[in-house]
């Protein structure tokens, strides 16, 4: 559901900032517009990064092998965390070296109607684009905060298109503005501080990227919810006395690795039975748990 979940919408902004990157270039074709060239840039800059996604999320899913013995679920991290440079370097560098140079030469912008059309039709069609990352998203964040549930999800694909689909609305309403202004004024040089804002957002949303998707791609832990359902599961049996060392690590947006030391009783049973049974309950509660290694404690049992 949750692969599914993200394929969609990738898929989804795949399509609209195709779309959308055409209409820009030939408004700013027409009109001469910075703000609306870097826009373009910017949606350009968000195809490329969907077709990386879409390759992330196809090659996690091939299964293990010798030379990958846990899978490529990781693919989809790597591509992520190239997402966030492709942004910052397709994206917000060039939308600050269009600004400044609108800046420092400004030039009358022609065809301002042909701008906000463009611009109302992208602001449609990104709207579009992030309801359904949205839906994606909300099903994985559940009742905690926005904030903690980007700091907190595995699911790199619908964060990379939901902030990158947010990004897209926010420099949609700067150009706007910025064009109204400039329209407005007289003063051209609005524009080019139009893109210069965009330029900012962009470089924001793809530093927080590279931060969250870095962590996930070095290997981070499962979430603090599933290490405690882990133990308390395994706390559980009433063979185990207690529960040392847990070790977890996201291995993708649906597989965790899990390793795990227990505590038997003295009137514990054959080791054997209770690692399968450890194993079967912890698959039960933490279904992406697909590889778990129980270590038993062969002191505690006298």
């Amino acid at each position: 559901m949750a692969a599914e979940g993200s394929r969609s919408a990738v898929v989804a902004a795949f399509i609209g900032n195709s779309a959308i990157a055409i209409a820009k270039f030939i408004a700013a074709g027409i009109s001469g517009s910075a703000a609306m060239l870097s826009e373009g840039f910017h949606s350009v800059a968000d195809v490329g990064n969907q077709g990386l996604l879409l390759r992330g999320l196809s090659t996690s899913q091939r299964p293990a092998t010798a030379v990958h013995p846990f899978g490529r679920g990781k693919e989809v991290y790597f591509w992520s965390f190239m997402v966030a440079v492709m942004l910052f370097v397709g994206g917000a560098v060039l939308a600050f070296q269009h600004g400044l140079e609108a800046v420092r030469h400004p030039h009358p912008v022609e065809s301002p109607v042909t701008n906000f059309v463009v611009l109302g039709l992208a602001i449609v069609i990104e709207a579009f684009t992030f309801r359904v990352a949205y839906k994606a998203f909300q099903r994985i964040r559940g009742t905690r905060s926005w904030w903690s549930s980007i700091r907190s999800t595995k699911d790199s694909a619908v964060l990379v298109v939901l902030l990158e689909d947010a990004a897209a609305m926010a420099g949609l309403v700067v150009a706007l503005v910025g064009l109204l202004i400039a329209n407005a004024t007289g003063n051209p040089v609005w524009d080019g501080v139009a893109s210069l804002v965009i330029a900012l957002i962009l470089a924001t949303v793809a530093v927080i990227l590279a931060i969250e998707t870095k962590a996930l791609l070095i290997g981070e832990a499962a979430s603090r919810a599933d290490r405690a359902a882990i133990r308390s599961t395994v706390l559980a049996f009433p063979e185990v006395d207690g529960v040392g060392r847990l070790m977890t690590m996201q291995l993708g947006p649906e597989e965790v690795l899990v390793n795990i030391e227990v505590d038997l009783a003295r009137e514990a049973g054959p080791p054997e039975q209770l690692i399968d049974r450890v194993e079967s309950a912890i698959r039960e509660v933490i279904p992406a748990a697909k590889n778990i290694f129980v270590e038993l404690e062969a002191g505690a049992r006298g």
